[in-house]
């Protein structure tokens, strides 16, 4: 579904997890001039808006400063009828308890066209992903769904107690909102007081918390157990189900925040491990890639090699690109052997059907140097970066090689704008992969100090030093450079499970 200018889309941004999102609201998002988004929609959601979007957050989240609900509905119209795609993104379906059939009828009076995407309610996939079915046969036939905000103390009528009682399951979103006076009223209106409940606190996300308790009981429990908000409530005998239905499994960073700096392009297989882990990832890619001129790589090609080194993938990209420019393959390689450092680098050899003929005990370029078998009166090719010390080569030479450094690709600085910026002052954990990846860091945030609660990892020793260099700490470290190693470490500086837990 492509957005059309002069035209309203209320999309539905499902229960938490961005994953959950429809493709219409998905699709919308990525051709939207304008996108009006509140608190309880994913940040995530938005990496996937064009570059240009205006992204204005407009709040709606309890107890915060946010917008009126009649500026929200005067700034919906003025963005549309100044002929503007506008998307407002609703954390779960616009018209359960999400006030959507407001703006929709805003637009309506001011005659601008509206679209209603429908999105998938907490109400229903919180309790799915504590295992606990809203409906089940033999158990419940009919659930009802309410909102704390109705079931405030001073808002008695507001609610037909009696009715509640009555329905075999009960759903009370932002349950945390008067629960003691709520259930109180339910038990009052005829609910026995040993009825299941459990509260689920940030459901579908990695951070997911379930407290099991009864109606008589759970108000206590949630304040002993410091649940956290925004929450919901679910009421009958389907919370029984859940000691064989849950399947909601959490990795050792669920709930956990880690922002990840590499370039875009590479960010990839760093991120998949830790979504793999339970971590909700923030790409945040603080450097940009650029590679060099490709008939000087090729050229080089066209020598005669004993060595070829290779310490990054980036530089194995360098080759493909000047490779393929030319119509060129790996036979320019004649008799040259490979040196690789890293399994990124291999892997990204081994794309090119290139298998390392020597990799060093330790991936670091001073156990090449240490290792590399051979090397005197050997003619070595070394492919680096712009930023590439010559402690390598200088290494070797001391060996007996002779060795041309050649300057494959450079790192570029890449601006952080305000979204990322608060992004990784709310995240758990930074990732840093090179030392440009620090720098870069400390260059974007100018005078603004990150915060001691947020741990600062890195891939390896030269990293560390980078890392140690700008922000006087570092909190963790891979214990030889690879990503699983990375990731190891953020288990380690993030002791403790972040994620779902049930009492």
């Amino acid at each position: 579904m492509i957005a059309e200018a002069g035209r309203v889309y209320l999309v539905g941004a499902g229960p938490g997890d961005p994953e959950l999102i429809t493709v219409a609201g998905a699709e919308l998002l990525a051709t939207a001039d304008v996108v009006l988004y509140d608190a309880l929609a994913s940040r995530e959601l938005l990496r996937g808006t064009r570059a240009g979007a205006a992204l204005v957050n407009v709040g709606k989240r309890a107890g915060r400063p946010s917008m009126s609900q009649e500026e929200i509905n005067e700034l919906i119209i003025h963005q549309a009828m100044a002929g503007k795609s506008v998307v407002r993104l609703k954390g779960g379906d616009p018209f359960v308890f999400g006030r959507g059939g407001e703006e929709a009828l805003a637009c309506f009076e001011n005659e601008v066209p509206f679209t209603i995407v429908p999105g998938v309610t907490s109400a229903i996939a919180g309790p799915a992903y504590a295992g606990i079915p809203v409906t089940h046969r033999g158990v419940s036939r009919s659930f009802l769904v309410i909102t704390g905000a109705e079931a405030s103390a001073g808002d008695e009528g507001a609610i037909d107690w009696g009715a509640a009682a009555a329905a075999d399951t009960i759903v009370l979103l932002m349950g945390n909102r008067q629960l003691e006076t709520s259930l109180a009223r339910l038990v009052a209106a005829g609910r026995p007081a040993g009825t299941p409940a459990a509260m689920i606190a940030m459901g579908t996300l990695g951070g997911q918390r379930v407290l099991k308790a009864d109606i008589s009981t759970l108000a206590t429990k949630a304040v002993e157990a410091a649940m956290p908000g925004p929450a919901l409530v679910v009421i009958g005998g389907v919370v029984n189900l859940s000691s064989e239905l849950r399947w909601f499994r959490p990795g050792p960073l669920a709930g956990r925040t880690v922002v990840v700096t590499r370039a875009t392009a590479q960010s990839g297989a760093l991120s998949g491990l830790l979504s793999a882990a339970g971590a909700t990832v923030i790409e945040a890619p603080l450097i940009s890639v650029h590679f060099g001129a490709s008939d000087e790589i090729r050229a080089a090609f066209e020598l005669e090699w004993d060595w070829v080194l290779f310490t990054s993938s980036n530089a194995v990209e360098a080759m493909r690109r000047a490779f393929a420019e030319a119509g060129k393959d790996v036979r320019l390689f004649r008799m040259a052997r490979i040196a690789s450092i890293g399994e990124a680098t291999s892997r990204a050899l081994a794309g090119m059907s290139l298998v390392a003929d020597f990799e060093p005990s330790r991936a670091l370029g001073s156990a090449l140097a240490e290792e590399l078998p051979n090397p005197r009166r050997a003619r070595v090719l070394y492919l680096a970066s712009t930023l590439a010390n010559d402690s390598l080569a200088a290494e070797l030479r001391k060996r007996g090689a002779s060795v041309t450094q050649l300057s494959a690709y450079r790192t570029a600085t890449e601006p952080l704008d305000q979204l990322a910026i608060e992004e990784i002052f709310e995240a758990d954990a930074v990732t840093f992969t090179s030392a440009s990846t620090a720098r870069s860091m400390a260059e974007a945030l100018g005078s603004n100090e990150l915060p001691e609660r947020l741990k600062l990892v890195s891939i390896g020793p030269l990293t560390s030093a980078a890392v140690m260099e700008f922000f006087g700490r570092v909190d963790g470290a891979a214990s030889e450079p690879s990503l699983e190693q990375l990731v190891k470490a953020l288990e380690q500086a993030l002791p403790g499970n972040g994620g779902e837990s049930w009492a």
